[in-house]
């Protein structure tokens, strides 16, 4: 089985790109914190290479921005290539099946706005923090209907 399941922010701003065939896809990084903290005591962050394709990659080029909270699920996929110099590169991507965006596009330039204005170093974010004074539904529209079979 090959099953990939990350939570991290978006370390760029996706471009949406097209194969010869007209296919659209896209590649970005996503940085993932690790779980643990190092000797030093600081946690660590990988940055993980992603492909989305088709129309969930347009709509990631259109809602997801640069640092944006992001669920995927996905595969693994190495590949290799000749470089310039000759010598053979390996690669490896998860190529996303589902992409979940876990904030709404508000909350995720307000937290970047903050950033800017305290100067803040990407790759020691905290843990995105959720003020329950605003409503993370506030953007879906309708209301929503929870059966009393759930709430048991």
């Amino acid at each position: 089985m090959n099953k990939v399941c990350l939570i991290g922010r978006l370390t760029t701003k996706p471009e949406l790109r097209y194969t010869n065939s007209n296919l659209p896809y896209t590649r970005f990084s996503l940085a993932v914190n690790r779980n643990f903290s190092n000797s030093q005591g600081q946690r660590e962050t990988d940055f993980i290479n992603i492909v989305v394709w088709r129309k969930q990659a347009e709509n990631v080029c259109n809602y997801l921005d640069k640092g944006s909270l992001v669920s995927i699920e996905g595969r693994i996929q190495t590949g290799s290539y000749d470089g310039q110099d000759g010598n053979k590169r390996y690669t490896t991507d998860i190529v996303a099946d589902n992409v979940q965006f876990l904030e709404s596009k508000g909350q995720s330039q307000a937290r970047v706005s903050t950033q800017d204005t305290n100067s803040y170093n990407y790759p020691d974010a905290p843990v995105n923090e959720v003020n329950i004074e605003n409503d993370p539904f506030a953007d879906f529209g309708d209301s929503v209907s929870i059966d009393d079979y759930f709430l048991d």
